[in-house]
């Protein structure tokens, strides 16, 4: 497998420009699904997670072509295949996404289920709960979901925990269901919004975006002539070169990235002592070459700190001023970058969900292994400060979610590099 080997020491400056998000783009490709016309889909990001999609598409028989612009062309118009095997969607739990809009649209889905990061339990059963009560018939049997249904049917489901991909799924769902449906305690992040604002495009009937109350009118069909969409920009992906800036006490701008999307996180990251610029479509950090404060949160659903930005911030704690506490409350196994970040001299501590870490000036090199995809990205900004070469193995996690991000760091000053297989 390929490794990272981080050379410590360099203080980041310089200008970015933020790539589509992940989760924004996992969701609009498999909502294609649903489309009765071809759809352009454009900013998606480089990464292994969207090759996985596209290849699972393709297995479903969608047809799917990239022009000259890198924007992606899919016709679900010949899909033959209802079923997702488990060689694909063992990768990846995103893939799950797939079984609303092929049991809306074609009556029948079998999907294997799902793999991925190792950071806790994310139970299916809230996505097939509201399929059953929206009208499926589902059996679990021998590693995979298999559901029918004519024709869904629009009914009041009330989530039982907020859950980003069981919204989406039922959401998907619902657009094509019969009737009225109302979605109660949905999650409200902005990748949830784009799906939502991508599906009206198509000419779906949803209310309430940006709420954790969607109500959904069912249409017959989806598709329009000629259209294209541009994915939401990855607010995580934002949020992690900002603080690989703020532990090396940079300076950067970020650009195509609406400042809305991390108010939470800008917000630490000034009682870090950072300096936050925004516009309209662009975020700039200055850290005036000083050390940060270390700063306390604890994770939960949007708007509040997102849990995928919560190894980063214990990166930064680890080097900075002070003693914080980090909370996790989303998932209950998220603290494996914990001992990896103590290898290289973290003065951390863990009691249950919390973690206490006690900054110190100086972190060493060693070798260290991701975990996990957000664990990655903590290593790796840890590496940025630590005395001497950090080599991070295992980063085909860090490929799932980070375009290029060996290159990015690299445009920024940090001295880093891909060593091959």
């Amino acid at each position: 497998m390929d490794k990272l080997l981080i050379t410590g020491g360099q203080q980041l400056s310089g200008t970015l420009t933020v790539s589509g998000a992940k989760n924004s783009a996992l969701p609009i490709l498999a909502a294609t699904i649903l489309s009765d016309k071809p759809v352009s889909i454009g900013n998606i990001p480089h990464l292994h997670d969207i090759t996985t999609t596209l290849e699972l598409l393709g297995c479903i028989g969608v047809d799917i072509s990239i022009d000259e612009k890198l924007n992606i062309e899919i016709n679900s118009n010949d899909i033959h295949n209802l079923t997702a095997p488990y060689e694909l969607v063992r990768t990846m739990r995103s893939s799950i996404l797939v079984l609303g809009p092929l049991l809306a649209r074609f009556g029948e889905a079998n999907v294997a289920l799902p793999g991925g990061c190792a950071i806790g339990a994310r139970p299916v059963n809230i996505h097939l709960d509201g399929l059953k009560k929206m009208g499926a018939e589902i059996r679990v049997e021998n590693g995979y979901i298999h559901a029918k249904a004519s024709r869904l049917k629009g009914c009041h489901l009330v989530l039982e925990q907020i859950t980003v991909t069981g919204t989406e799924n039922l959401l998907m769902a619902a657009v094509l269901a019969e009737g009225t449906t109302v979605i109660e305690n949905a999650a409200r992040e902005p990748e949830i919004n784009d799906l939502a604002n991508f599906l009206n495009t198509l000419g779906a009937d949803i209310s309430g975006i940006g709420t954790n109350v969607l109500t959904i009118e069912g249409v017959k069909r989806l598709g329009i002539e000629n259209l294209h969409y541009d994915v939401l920009a990855d607010r995580i992906e934002a949020g992690t070169y900002l603080v690989a800036a703020a532990i090396t006490s940079g300076s950067i701008t970020l650009k195509n990235i609406s400042p809305h999307l991390l108010d939470a996180v800008l917000e630490k990251l000034k009682e870090a002592g950072a300096i936050i610029e925004t516009g309209d479509d662009w975020i700039s950090l200055d850290m005036q070459g000083k050390r940060p404060t270390a700063v306390s949160l604890r994770t939960a659903p949007f708007p509040a700190f997102p849990t995928d930005m919560q190894a980063q911030f214990m990166a930064m704690n680890c080097i900075a001023e002070g003693t914080s506490t980090v909370t996790e409350t989303i998932f209950e196994n998220r603290f494996m970058h914990v001992q990896e970040l103590q290898r290289m001299g973290a003065n951390i501590k863990l009691e249950s969900n919390t973690a206490i870490c006690t900054g110190t000036e100086l972190l060493t090199a060693a070798p260290v292994t991701a975990t996990d995809l957000r664990a990655s990205a903590s290593l790796i900004i840890a590496g940025l400060v630590a005395q001497g070469e950090t080599l991070v193995e295992q980063i085909y996690h860090i490929d799932r979610g980070y375009d290029h991000i060996e290159e990015k760091l690299s445009q920024l000053g940090a001295i880093i590099r891909r060593i091959p297989r």
